[in-house]
């Protein structure tokens, strides 16, 4: 059958019409709003759970410290964590700090194991067999040297610096501050972060139990 013009041309429009109504819907507003995700500590603000359940550990920097336990009088231990690359500081049977610590590299690692500390040099220590060498015009020649390593002519070999000596094995392993990468990178020792050390120092003695677990 043909359709009178008017009523094919209507029916053309219509057509085109709900051509453009079949588009995409309009985005809801309500639907589309990116959610972001809040994290809520459970723990007691100050609490060592609180410490913990923070994102950012272990990797973080951050201490935590109960000053009430570090005055206290409980005997001192330490605990080494060379997976988390942390240490705990305990009196007693309580945690006294949680600190940062960097162990050793897979080449030199920390020998996990008990130990006791065999020696305490606040000042003065320094390695006699990883440091720096120089030239004979003291120039840098080797920041990361082995003591056997090559010297320049009219050279030498620096050992290095090691302050808050707290030995661990006459074979060279002790705890001291150093720089401290959120990752294993020291020759064996255990590199204690400089806002931890002095404390630590300062709460341990010849024959404090020191652990070093995997």
């Amino acid at each position: 059958m043909t359709l009178p013009k008017p009523t094919l041309l209507l029916a053309l429009l219509s057509g085109v019409i709900a051509s453009c109504a079949s588009g995409p819907p309009t985005a809801n507003p309500e639907q589309t709003q990116k959610i972001t995700a809040i994290f809520v500590n459970p723990h007691p603000a100050g609490s060592y759970g609180h410490f913990k359940a923070d994102p950012s550990y272990p990797k973080t920097y951050k201490i935590y410290k109960n000053e009430a336990v570090l005055k206290s009088g409980g005997s001192p231990r330490i605990t080494i964590d060379l997976g988390l690359q942390r240490a705990m500081l305990y009196k007693g049977d309580e945690l006294a700090m949680d600190y940062p610590v960097s162990t050793g590299k897979s080449a030199y690692p920390t020998p996990p194991g008990n130990y006791t500390v065999l020696e305490k040099l606040k000042s003065g220590k320094a390695s006699n067999l990883y440091g720096t060498s120089y030239d004979a015009e003291g120039n840098v020649h080797n920041s990361n040297a082995d003591s056997g390593d090559p010297v320049p002519e009219g050279g030498y070999f620096k050992g290095a610096s090691m302050p808050y000596w707290m030995r661990l094995t006459w074979s060279g392993v002790g705890m001291h501050r150093g720089n401290v990468p959120r990752y294993p990178a020291s020759h064996g020792c255990i590199r204690t972060y400089s806002a931890a050390v002095a404390t630590v120092y300062s709460n341990v003695s010849i024959g404090t139990p020191v652990s070093i677990v995997k």
